[in-house]
């Protein structure tokens, strides 16, 4: 008898088991070059499916030196056009028609390919995926009731996770080191269970690496050249939690039982995210609520009765799209990752849909961040209603997310009222953080517990007018105002330094420099105000850099920090300096103005000219324009030549005066 398989049935594996168990005797089997180049191509792609099928192939081969069977190769190898119409069925075509050549049975595990071989006339064997009788994975071996997860890597002595989600460690389960050839057989069989197991699914198959859900088990099979050595890593639960084993659980079911339906799980990665996802997905549906998944890949143990979406065409938001048409009332979103994650996430909740998403994230900050970046953070409260904070599977907080509009807190008095998002602790009732968009960027700012605010804490201080930078050059220059961070500041003299007495003060204050240090090449002196606001001091010219266009630099460092911070250029630190100290020596000129010099500097005097752009003259004849800042000063160095100029004349007894430009 002759029979002609096609490129499913070799992935499949299926003929050499029925070869050996007798259901086919003196048989040829005439394999199409059509077959062939599918799998080579698949191969040299890197797709475990390929090299399943040729391993399949080399299994007939020895059969045939064996003469159990007989074996030969008929056709001819598709073109490149045949190849690119490959998706449409043209190799399909060719290996159906070696199968009419030769008169021979054809056999196919795949049911289209199956419909349109009968519709030819052939004698066709459709071999459907078996639900039953399944001996154990070889894998298995690896595993007792107390692994998590089996990592395996050719040449590598094989390793396992074992004990509980709270307290894991890493177990060698053999001294002898896996053999690549051993991972390739337990490669071939694991694919081959993932194609006839209802509850198996191929979830990803790109070159290199194949990720396969074999029931509540995850297996990754990574190769060259995506990794430097074959590798397979298989992750499985050891129990079933239900919702009611967790803390807290009551908090929760009040949630999802209420109108508060926008829930995030957030931990790190193996901290039980998952498996409370799982145990909210199983309350749900035993509430009588409609629930489906989203998930790539899909790896939720949850009841038949709730269906397990991926992502369609390889995108969520065409499965979003379905979901929408199919009108659940609950939708478990495992894992966010991409933007579009969010996006669909966030239009799926406005539309009306209970959703409970999974992320990635180490604490609550992180969480809602992720969030801030992706969606208007306006709408994050109505997106999101609670915040459950998982570790080793236990949870450990629980935050609610509310809008307001407020100034946000520990900033009162430096900022007006504004659209404010706070995240408190459910068991506290403390406020956590505050989100609000400041010059065109979204401020996530921790609050911390007890902090005063500047203008609180001095409410009879009345804030100086802002510096106006001098450039002593002998030209006009326009003055800028210094940026003012998200936590605004006291224009006073300079802070007097507590770091000594505040050791937090100091590994603050290093953080800063370390972080501003990255825009200024000069020394960046740190004045630490409270335990959520600092002054920085660094050369003018690097104050535009450390600021960013509409203050974006700067924005950055205060939400990766955590505190309010104040930019100000070294001039100003210096003019302070000498402000604190008694002047060396000062000359009145009469008129208003006097010239007040010490060590580093001269100043110029002149209140009656505060804010106005002056030509400086000795005598009638001109020296330099300068501006007065609006505390009525000129700043020079003492060791310039337009300082040493002016003095020589004064002390030549030329009159020196200001005039207006």
């Amino acid at each position: 008898m002759n029979m002609v398989p096609d490129t499913s049935v070799l992935i499949d594996g299926r003929i050499t088991s029925m070869i050996k168990t007798g259901e086919y005797k003196d048989v040829t089997i005439i394999i199409p070059e059509a077959v062939v180049a599918e799998l080579e191509a698949q191969a040299n792609n890197g797709r475990e499916i390929g090299f399943s099928g040729l391993s399949e192939l080399q299994q007939l081969s020895r059969m045939a030196e064996e003469k159990t069977i007989t074996i030969k190769f008929s056709g001819v190898r598709p073109t490149l056009e045949q190849v690119k119409l490959a998706s449409g069925g043209e190799i399909d075509s060719m290996i159906r028609q070696i199968a009419i050549e030769n008169q021979a049975r054809f056999v196919t595990s795949d049911m289209v390919q199956a419909e349109v071989a009968r519709a030819k006339g052939l004698d066709v064997v459709y071999l459907k995926p078996q639900v039953t009788d399944f001996v154990p994975l070889g894998i298995d071996q690896f595993f007792d009731e107390h692994t998590l997860a089996v990592y395996l890597k050719e040449r590598v002595a094989p390793v396992a996770k074992k004990g509980t989600i709270s307290e894991m460690k890493l177990v060698k389960i053999r001294e002898q080191p896996v053999s690549e050839y051993e991972l390739r057989n337990l490669a071939q069989e694991i694919l081959e269970r993932a194609k006839r197991d209802p509850d198996g699914f191929i979830e990803v198959e790109k070159r290199g690496i194949t990720v396969v859900q074999i029931g509540s088990m995850r297996i990754a099979i990574a190769r060259r050249p995506f990794s430097d050595g074959m590798e397979i890593t298989a992750v499985r639960p050891i129990v079933d939690v239900t919702l009611n084993d967790f803390a807290n659980s009551d908090v929760i079911r009040a949630r999802l039982l209420g109108d508060k339906r926008g829930i995030i799980i957030a931990g790190a990665p193996g901290s039980g995210k998952t498996t409370l996802a799982q145990g909210i997905a199983t309350f749900l549906s035993d509430s009588s609520f409609i629930v489906k998944t989203m998930e790539a890949p899909r790896e939720l143990q949850v009841p038949d009765n709730i269906t397990q979406y991926t992502n369609l065409d390889g995108s969520m938001a065409n499965t979003a799209e379905i979901l929408l048409l199919v009108r659940p009332d609950f939708v478990i979103f495992d894992e966010l990752r991409k933007l579009e994650d969010f996006t669909v996430f966030g239009d799926m909740r406005l539309a009306g849909i209970g959703m409970v998403g999974v992320i990635h994230a180490n604490g609550v900050r992180d969480a809602v961040q992720r969030f801030a970046d992706r969606i208007d953070f306006s709408v994050i409260s109505q997106v999101i209603n609670t915040i459950v904070f998982v570790r080793e599977g236990v949870i450990t907080k629980i935050y609610d997310l509310d809008f307001t509009v407020k100034v946000p807190e520990g900033m009162a008095g430096e900022m007006h009222l504004r659209p404010v998002t706070s995240v408190t602790d459910n068991a506290t009732g403390e406020l956590v953080l505050d989100i609000f968009r400041y010059d065109g960027e979204t401020i996530v700012m921790p609050v911390i517990p007890g902090a005063v605010p500047v203008a609180a804490a001095a409410p009879a201080a009345k804030p100086a007018p802002p510096p106006i930078a001098v450039q002593n050059v002998g030209q006009p220059v326009a003055a800028s105002q210094p940026f003012r961070s998200p936590v605004a500041t006291q224009e006073t003299a300079a802070p007097k330094k507590e770091s000594d007495e505040r050791p937090g003060w100091k590994l603050m204050e290093k953080e800063i420099q370390r972080e501003i240090g990255r825009y200024s090449e000069g020394f960046i002196d740190v004045q630490m105000i409270s335990d959520t606001k600092a002054v920085v001091y660094i050369d003018d010219k690097d104050v535009p850099a450390a600021i960013g266009k509409g203050g974006k630099n700067i924005s950055a460092i205060v939400n990766k920090i955590g505190i309010g911070i104040d930019i100000k250029p070294r001039s100003e630190f210096d003019r302070q300096q000498a402000q604190s100290r008694p002047s060396e020596e000062e000359i009145n000129l009469g008129g208003g103005i006097r010239i007040q010099t010490d060590k580093k500097q001269l100043t110029i005097v002149a209140p009656d000219q505060s804010g106005k752009i002056v030509d400086v003259f000795a005598g009638k004849e001109y020296l330099f324009t300068a501006t007065v800042n609006e505390q009525g000063e000129i700043s020079l160095s003492k060791n310039s030549s337009i300082a040493q100029e002016m003095m020589r004349r004064y002390q030549n007894n030329e009159n020196i005066k200001l005039r207006p430009v």
